[in-house]
Protein backbone atom coordinates (compact mmCIF):
# COMPACT_ATOMS: atom_id res chain seq x y z
CA UNK A 1 0.00 0.00 0.00
CA UNK A 2 3.20 2.25 -0.08
CA UNK A 3 2.50 4.11 -3.34
CA UNK A 4 4.40 7.16 -3.79
CA UNK A 5 5.90 8.66 -0.85
CA UNK A 6 9.03 10.14 -2.26
CA UNK A 7 7.26 12.89 -4.11
CA UNK A 8 4.45 14.22 -1.87
CA UNK A 9 4.06 17.40 -3.81
CA UNK A 10 2.91 15.43 -7.06
CA UNK A 11 -1.27 15.43 -7.35
CA UNK A 12 -1.40 13.95 -10.70
CA UNK A 13 1.03 11.36 -12.50
CA UNK A 14 2.07 13.28 -15.33
CA UNK A 15 1.24 17.22 -13.97
CA UNK A 16 5.23 17.57 -13.22
CA UNK A 17 6.13 17.05 -16.98
CA UNK A 18 2.77 19.22 -18.07
CA UNK A 19 4.46 22.21 -16.09
CA UNK A 20 7.65 21.51 -17.15
CA UNK A 21 6.48 21.64 -20.80
CA UNK A 22 4.54 24.65 -20.56
CA UNK A 23 7.62 26.24 -19.02
CA UNK A 24 9.31 25.40 -21.88
CA UNK A 25 6.51 27.39 -24.10
CA UNK A 26 6.68 30.44 -21.67
CA UNK A 27 10.76 30.51 -22.52
CA UNK A 28 9.99 30.14 -26.32
CA UNK A 29 7.66 32.70 -26.02
CA UNK A 30 10.26 35.06 -24.43
CA UNK A 31 7.47 35.54 -21.71
CA UNK A 32 10.21 34.01 -18.79
CA UNK A 33 12.66 36.25 -16.40
CA UNK A 34 15.58 33.11 -15.79
CA UNK A 35 17.77 32.90 -12.76
CA UNK A 36 17.27 34.51 -9.40
CA UNK A 37 18.92 37.61 -9.61
CA UNK A 38 16.97 38.15 -12.25
CA UNK A 39 14.06 37.38 -11.08
CA UNK A 40 14.55 39.54 -7.74
CA UNK A 41 15.70 42.88 -10.46
CA UNK A 42 12.54 41.79 -12.33
CA UNK A 43 10.23 42.66 -9.72
CA UNK A 44 11.77 45.51 -8.12
CA UNK A 45 11.18 47.54 -11.25
CA UNK A 46 8.21 47.26 -13.00
CA UNK A 47 9.50 46.57 -16.80
CA UNK A 48 8.60 42.88 -16.76
CA UNK A 49 5.63 42.90 -14.56
CA UNK A 50 6.07 39.28 -13.47
CA UNK A 51 2.69 37.87 -12.20
CA UNK A 52 4.19 34.65 -10.42
CA UNK A 53 7.82 33.07 -9.79
CA UNK A 54 7.98 29.28 -9.90
CA UNK A 55 11.65 27.99 -7.53
CA UNK A 56 12.59 24.70 -7.63
CA UNK A 57 12.72 21.87 -5.30
CA UNK A 58 16.60 21.76 -4.38
CA UNK A 59 17.24 25.81 -3.89
CA UNK A 60 19.10 26.82 -0.82
CA UNK A 61 17.65 28.41 2.27
CA UNK A 62 19.10 31.24 1.12
CA UNK A 63 17.85 31.66 -2.13
CA UNK A 64 14.55 30.41 -0.87
CA UNK A 65 14.44 33.08 2.21
CA UNK A 66 15.28 35.62 -0.81
CA UNK A 67 12.61 34.67 -2.80
CA UNK A 68 9.79 34.36 -0.12
CA UNK A 69 10.59 37.77 1.19
CA UNK A 70 11.03 39.27 -2.53
CA UNK A 71 6.98 37.33 -3.26
CA UNK A 72 5.70 38.34 -0.34
CA UNK A 73 6.87 42.20 -0.24
CA UNK A 74 6.13 42.64 -4.29
CA UNK A 75 2.46 40.65 -3.52
CA UNK A 76 3.61 38.16 -5.92
CA UNK A 77 2.41 34.39 -5.59
CA UNK A 78 5.49 32.10 -5.73
CA UNK A 79 5.36 28.27 -6.36
CA UNK A 80 8.13 25.66 -5.22
CA UNK A 81 8.09 22.91 -7.74
CA UNK A 82 9.04 19.42 -7.34
CA UNK A 83 12.05 19.48 -9.96
CA UNK A 84 15.15 20.20 -9.01
CA UNK A 85 17.45 22.88 -10.78
CA UNK A 86 18.93 20.71 -13.43
CA UNK A 87 15.30 19.81 -14.79
CA UNK A 88 13.63 23.26 -14.37
CA UNK A 89 17.18 24.10 -16.81
CA UNK A 90 16.47 21.64 -18.88
CA UNK A 91 12.66 22.18 -19.41
CA UNK A 92 13.52 26.10 -20.61
CA UNK A 93 16.21 25.23 -22.57
CA UNK A 94 19.16 26.21 -20.27
CA UNK A 95 22.46 23.88 -18.89
CA UNK A 96 23.38 23.73 -16.03
CA UNK A 97 20.82 24.92 -13.23
CA UNK A 98 18.27 27.31 -12.77
CA UNK A 99 16.74 28.14 -9.50
CA UNK A 100 13.76 30.13 -10.17
CA UNK A 101 11.63 31.65 -13.34
CA UNK A 102 9.46 34.40 -13.08
CA UNK A 103 6.59 34.21 -15.87
CA UNK A 104 5.43 37.40 -17.30
CA UNK A 105 2.41 36.57 -19.20
CA UNK A 106 -1.10 36.62 -17.14
CA UNK A 107 -2.11 34.16 -19.70
CA UNK A 108 0.61 31.90 -20.19
CA UNK A 109 0.28 31.80 -16.11
CA UNK A 110 -3.38 30.55 -16.31
CA UNK A 111 -1.94 27.89 -18.30
CA UNK A 112 0.42 27.38 -16.11
CA UNK A 113 -2.07 27.28 -12.58
CA UNK A 114 -3.86 23.66 -13.73
CA UNK A 115 -0.50 22.24 -13.40
CA UNK A 116 1.32 23.54 -9.74
CA UNK A 117 0.97 22.03 -6.82
CA UNK A 118 -1.89 22.67 -4.92
CA UNK A 119 -0.19 22.17 -1.44
CA UNK A 120 2.95 24.38 -2.31
CA UNK A 121 1.17 27.81 -3.85
CA UNK A 122 -0.91 30.49 -2.46
CA UNK A 123 -4.57 29.30 -2.51
CA UNK A 124 -6.12 32.46 -3.69
CA UNK A 125 -3.00 33.51 -5.74
CA UNK A 126 -2.89 36.98 -4.41
CA UNK A 127 -1.32 38.18 -1.54
CA UNK A 128 0.56 35.88 1.31
CA UNK A 129 2.83 33.45 -0.53
CA UNK A 130 5.21 33.01 2.03
CA UNK A 131 2.27 31.67 4.32
CA UNK A 132 1.37 29.24 1.52
CA UNK A 133 5.08 27.71 1.39
CA UNK A 134 4.96 27.74 5.42
CA UNK A 135 8.14 30.03 5.42
CA UNK A 136 8.19 32.80 7.48
CA UNK A 137 10.84 34.98 7.49
CA UNK A 138 10.18 38.56 7.94
CA UNK A 139 13.50 39.87 8.48
CA UNK A 140 15.32 38.53 5.26
CA UNK A 141 18.77 40.43 4.32
CA UNK A 142 18.14 41.82 1.15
Amino acid sequence: MSGTASTPARRAPGAEEKLLSTLGLCARARKLVTGTPMVCEALRGSKSAVVAVVEASDTSENTHGKLVSKCAYYGVPLYRVSADTGRLAHAIGKTGAVAAVGITDQSLFGALTRYLPEAVGASSQSEAPSDALGASTPDSND
